[in-house]
């Protein structure tokens, strides 16, 4: 990828490419970045470009390895420090490691005020972390007079508070501010008015902004308006003016807008300073030297200047020689991407300033003795300064649940190295689990890993990865999917030995599964996740905040099946038709036929009950498969050009004569008008690269199911035309039936009932199937597919990409190119590193909150998007309590509890709840099974029955929680709700 003519390695960076896009990569891939400085923000810039694809990265630093390296950079090793290498030495090899595309060279030279700086100008951008004021303007003012030119950065962090600086010219253009793909937005109705107002269809909200402007497409009536560019002022979310349409004709049906892109242009000041860091600045240039913990740099500030907060001062200057690993984290993963936008001009950048402080955090500090914070000769000596030596010893003892290794896994995994979170020697740990292996996709952002590491598992190779940066942590590796199913091995017990649960997860599911696993057992949880350049993080914190199933997201709209199958109107619609096609054609059916064949010992013996008139599921599709069985490769070709002519074209004409064009509904409007979109039928051509790629791909999946052997020469035009040239195409004859309407739902094939013609063509059928030799064990067997997104040798995303081309083209859709159905049929979640490094720096510094026992107010979620760019901080809501009645509340983690013995009965039982907590049981539930309900017959007799009888709970159980209602006030009010009732089996809570 060194040049514009190198293609882009897709197994590795086709996640990044969504966040990116191809024009970005490229010019990345032509970039060469400068950055100084090998401190914690340093490092982190390294990793995050090195892993981006820069064409080259030159690391500059000037100082030794030391001891307290190593508790800010993850590439500096015991040995390094020993051997007294210099920074950028022990760390240059490492970052190139990281990936094979991108040169890595290192620089010691000194870079002071005295310095050339003319080298400089054969980068793309400069970065400068660590760097003196004076330097820093220095370099500054020679980047801003480049011609182009050089875009400048520069990056402090000073214990709790972080800054970054950018200067990208006086004018610099961005392609694509937001990032945000433009969707099209089907409307309902135009006024002709002076301004014309616009209104979506199905009062769906637009998302659009004032001041953007739309592209018009397909309007009925107004015709004048088509592909005409628009301006809107937003007058709802559903509806937005255009200007004037007074003079235009009558809007009468369809059409859509889409939003148009423009590009924008930033102009950037030279490097300007603020008051607070002013002073900080000013002491290192009077004395050389940062200020001693505890000393308060008034003196530096003039009084002309304008006051500032006396406590950031204080809490500034006190931790100002430390280092918090995350935090650096965290901004280095934003600065890393407003280096990507210097070089891409893709996204908005920042303008100019961006501070971060965790004031937060050291607040409650403040009163504990200097000592605390006083360096003690190890690798951990700038977090003391900056938490002190008590924290650092809780963080040490700490244990760690994380479920999930990927790309932010790896990235919590450094931070607990460097926090120093769970050590072998304080008897803590860190648990983690990841039933996944590494894929190359994975090594874009996923750090820990490397290409050796591939197929391997994850969360064994990160924890090793993970000891290499701190060996005094100590890291067990599972590779268990936490479910249901694993509740033998994560059980309550489990829970009850750690201290903090962390999801690394993109499963919302198993994030929630999680979530309720820790409110049942009282721990904390610490969530997060990214979206291209969006991430957020959740902090629960139990009888603090509401937990993660606290708050439901809208369910994902589902595409009805008759769009699907008859209307589609967007890209979107083709793909997931495609993929419907691939998952029935070459999943489901095979399944099918080898169940079908598992369960029926020979095809005479189906033959003979069928003959007797027995009816068996599933045989009419399964025989129909056996007769149309290929048995070489020329027949996988035929069954391909077949599949065009059914798809393409016949289902078109089929749909047209249902529906023809002037057809009219029964309030007079046009049947066929936008969004719904009248097909045309496609004639085959094997000239069209489209129709030649469906064929190949479609062939290619039917030989894999059938096993049938192909060679490359076979997949040729020459060889493919030969063949073609010998398939009949049976002559089309619409079927009279109603093709479809818009309330139809897909049909269960299987338990459609078969009418006697079919069930006779079934049997004759399977007679002659039978007597040609198919029936042998090998006929009898099909191999089932996998759609698998990132093998591009497998013919998958082929089949998904041609054949929903060819159905957008049918249509008069938008075609998608094959990156964009590639994510949307694999359902690809963006991902790019500054992102996630942003995201798992942010929750690392909540654990540290989380472990002092901080309150509410000192928490914070987070919300960021790099590509804007915005950051966000939150206090976490506030656990909600309900009211049972009479001063009775409880909120999700409370857990009442009752201990019984082997003879407590079902009324002991609520008795006790009666007199412990002063409210009479009404019903009692476990899980699905009522163990008390007042108005079901004999359930009063189940009164006199031991809890034992009535749970029947698994050996080894110590305890189980039930639902219990409450008696209402009055007769004819509702049950009233209240906790989960934990019961325990013996009086001292061990299992009986």
């Amino acid at each position: 990828m060194a040049s514009d003519l190198m293609e882009i390695d897709d197994s590795l960076y086709s996640r990044q490419r969504y966040v990116l896009g191809d024009r970005a990569m490229h010019q990345m891939a032509q970039s060469s970045v400068f950055l100084s400085g090998m401190g914690a923000m340093g490092v982190e810039i390294a990793k995050n470009i090195a892993l981006a694809g820069v064409k080259s990265v030159t690391l500059h630093d000037t100082k030794l390895c030391e001891t307290w390296d190593l508790g800010s950079n993850f590439f500096i090793r015991r040995d390094d420090v020993s051997s007294q290498r210099r920074r950028v030495e022990a760390v240059c090899p490492r970052v190139a490691e990281l990936n094979p595309y991108v040169q890595v060279d290192a620089s010691s030279v000194p870079l002071d005020d005295n310095t050339d700086l003319s080298f400089l100008r054969k980068y793309q951008c400069v970065i400068l972390t660590e760097a003196s004021l004076t330097l820093q303007k220095r370099v500054n003012k020679f980047c801003h007079s480049q011609q182009p030119p050089v875009r400048f950065i520069c990056c402090d962090a000073y214990g709790i508070c972080v800054r970054v600086f950018c200067d990208f010219g006086e004018e610099f253009e961005v392609s694509d501010p937001t990032g945000e793909e433009p969707k099209e937005i089907f409307i309902q109705s135009i006024t002709q008015d002076n301004p014309g107002v616009v209104t979506c269809m199905d009062n769906h909200p637009h998302g659009l902004q004032t001041g953007q402007s739309v592209v018009f497409r397909e309007v009925g009536g107004m015709l004048q308006l088509n592909g005409s560019t628009r301006q809107i002022t937003v007058r709802s979310p559903h509806s937005f003016e255009i200007g004037d349409t007074s003079q235009l004709p009558t809007y009468t049906h369809g059409g859509f807008v889409v939003l148009l892109k423009t590009s924008k242009t930033y102009t950037f000041a030279p490097l300007q300073i603020h008051a607070a860091m002013l002073a900080l600045d000013r002491f290192q240039e009077q004395l050389c030297r940062l200020p001693n913990v505890g000393f308060t740099p008034f003196d530096c500030l003039s009084p002309s200047q304008a006051p500032v907060n006396s406590e950031l001062v204080r809490c500034l200057s006190r931790t100002a020689r430390g280092t918090l690993a995350p935090l650096a984290a965290a901004v280095g993963g934003i600065a890393s991407q407003e280096v990507l936008k210097a070089i891409t001009g893709k996204f908005a950048p920042l303008q100019q300033w961006f501070y971060l402080d965790t004031l937060e955090l050291v607040r409650p500090l403040q009163s504990l003795p200097s000592e605390e914070f006083f360096p003690r000769g190890d690798r951990y000596d700038g977090l003391r300064a900056c938490i002190g030596e008590s924290m650092c010893l809780d963080l040490h003892k700490l244990r760690v649940f994380m479920v999930g290794c990927g790309a932010i896994g790896c990235e919590m995994l450094k931070n607990f190295a460097l926090l120093g979170v769970g050590l072998a020697s304080s008897s803590g740990e860190v648990c983690i689990t990841d039933p996944d292996l590494i894929e190359k996709s994975n090594l874009n952002r996923q750090f820990l890993f490397r290409p050796h590491h591939i197929q391997k598992p994850k969360s064994t190779t990160a924890a090793e990865a993970t000891r290499e940066i701190n060996p005094e942590l100590q890291v067990e590796a599972h590779l268990h999917k936490v479910c249901p199913a694993t509740e033998n091995i994560y059980n309550d017990s489990f829970y009850s030995t750690m201290n903090i649960v962390v999801t690394a997860l993109d499963n919302v599911e198993a994030r929630r599964y999680v979530d309720s696993r820790c409110v049942s057992n009282q721990r904390p949880l610490l969530d997060s996740g990214t979206m291209g350049t969006k991430g957020h993080t959740e902090i629960i914190v139990p009888n603090l905040t509401e937990s993660y199933n606290s708050h439901r997201d809208p369910p994902e709209e589902e595409i009805p099946f008759c769009t699907l199958k008859s209307f589609p109107s967007v890209i979107e619609h083709t793909i997931q038709w495609a993929r419907d096609k691939f998952e029935s054609a070459f999943v489901h059916k095979p399944s099918m036929y080898n169940a079908f064949w598992q369960m029926h010992p020979s095809a005479e013996a189906v033959l003979h009950r069928m003959q007797a008139g027995e009816s068996l599921e599933g045989s009419f599709q399964v025989i129909k498969l056996l007769s149309r069985r290929p048995s070489h490769w020329e027949q996988c070709i035929a069954a391909a050009r077949l599949k065009f002519e059914k798809y393409f074209k016949r289902k078109g004409q089929q749909l047209l004569h249902s529906f023809p064009l002037e057809t009219r509904l029964k309030d007079g409007s046009l049947f066929w008008q936008s969004p719904k979109r009248p097909p045309t039928p496609i004639e085959f051509d094997l000239k069209d690269p489209l129709h030649f790629s469906f064929i190949i791909s479609t062939a290619r999946l039917f030989a894999d199911i059938y096993n049938i052997s192909y060679s490359v020469k076979d997949l040729s035009e020459e060889a493919v035309s030969k063949i073609l040239s010998g398939v009949k195409i049976p002559e089309y004859r619409p079927s009279e039936k109603v093709e479809t309407d818009e309330s139809a739902k897909k049909p269960d094939q299987l338990k459609m009932p078969l009418s006697s013609e079919e069930e006779r063509e079934a049997i004759t059928q399977l007679e002659q199937a039978i007597t040609s030799n198919k029936t042998t064990p090998d006929g009898l067997h099909m191999s089932s597919l996998q759609f698998e997104k990132d093998d591009d040798n497998n013919g998958h995303i082929d089949f998904v990409t041609s054949a929903s081309s060819l159905r957008a083209r049918m249509y008069s859709i938008e075609p998608a190119d094959r990156l964009k159905t590639k994510r949307i049929a694999g359902k690809i979640i963006p991902a790019i590193a500054t992102a996630t490094a942003a995201v798992a720096g942010m929750v690392a510094l909540e654990l540290i909150k989380v472990v002092g026992g901080y309150g509410l107010e000192s928490f914070k979620n987070c919300f960021f998007n790099l590509a804007i760019p915005v950051v966000v901080l939150t206090e976490p809501a506030t656990v909600k309590h309900t009211l049972i009645r009479n001063n009775i509340f409880f909120s999700i983690w409370d857990c009442w509890t009752i201990f019984g013995h082997e003879d407590f009965t079902l009324s002991d039982f609520m008795s006790a709840v009666r007199e412990k907590y002063g409210i009479e049981p009404s019903m009692v539930v476990h899980g699905v099974k009522m163990l008390y309900v007042p108005v079901m017959p004999g359930h009063s007799k189940r009164l006199k029955l031991t809890m034992q009888k009535l749970i029947k709970p698994l050996a080894g159980r110590r305890y189980v929680d039930l639902t219990v209602s409450f008696a209402p006030e009055s007769d004819g009010d509702e049950d009233l709700p209240g906790p989960p009732v934990r019961y325990h089996f013996s009086p001292d809570g061990k299992a009986p």
